[in-house]
């Protein structure tokens, strides 16, 4: 059964709006979720409810497989304060290029490996970790 937007709301708090609905229905899910046009086939990332390519409003949510590579790497040190993230160690974070379209990219921690042999151009594939009760979206190599 699909999360409600109370439920919605209560998880992802002032992170829920209309167009952002179904991407978080999905997180909780543990499905990565993303608009894609009908008309033109492109994916929307971030979410809007018209296609910025063809200005279609047949636009619907679809999951995306969550392969790609790695765009753009970072590694934090510090940072709010998350349940279940720690900054005692690095934390690398990575903007992923999805395998659906060039350009689509999301953003995540990478997890499973040691930030010394991360790479851009490395090849990653989506997994989901816990933090503050929640399945949120990361990377690992592949």
């Amino acid at each position: 059964m699909a999360a409600t937007d109370d439920e919605l709301r209560e998880r992802f708090g002032g992170a829920l709006t209309f167009d952002t609905r179904e991407h978080l229905r999905g997180l909780l899910e543990r499905r990565l979720l993303f608009n894609r046009c009908g008309a033109c086939g492109i994916w929307i990332y971030p979410s809007y409810p018209i296609c910025p390519e063809c200005w279609s409003d047949d636009v619907t949510p679809a999951e995306v497989a969550g392969d790609g590579t790695i765009y753009l790497l970072t590694t934090l040190y510090q940072g709010r304060r998350v349940v279940g993230l720690d900054y005692a160690s690095p934390t690398p974070v990575a903007a992923v290029e999805l395998v659906e379209q060039p350009g689509l990219r999301y953003v995540a921690p990478v997890v499973n490996t040691d930030p010394a042999g991360l790479a851009l151009g490395a090849r990653v594939r989506l997994t989901w970790v816990e933090r503050d009760g929640r399945p949120m979206p990361a990377f690992e190599l592949s």
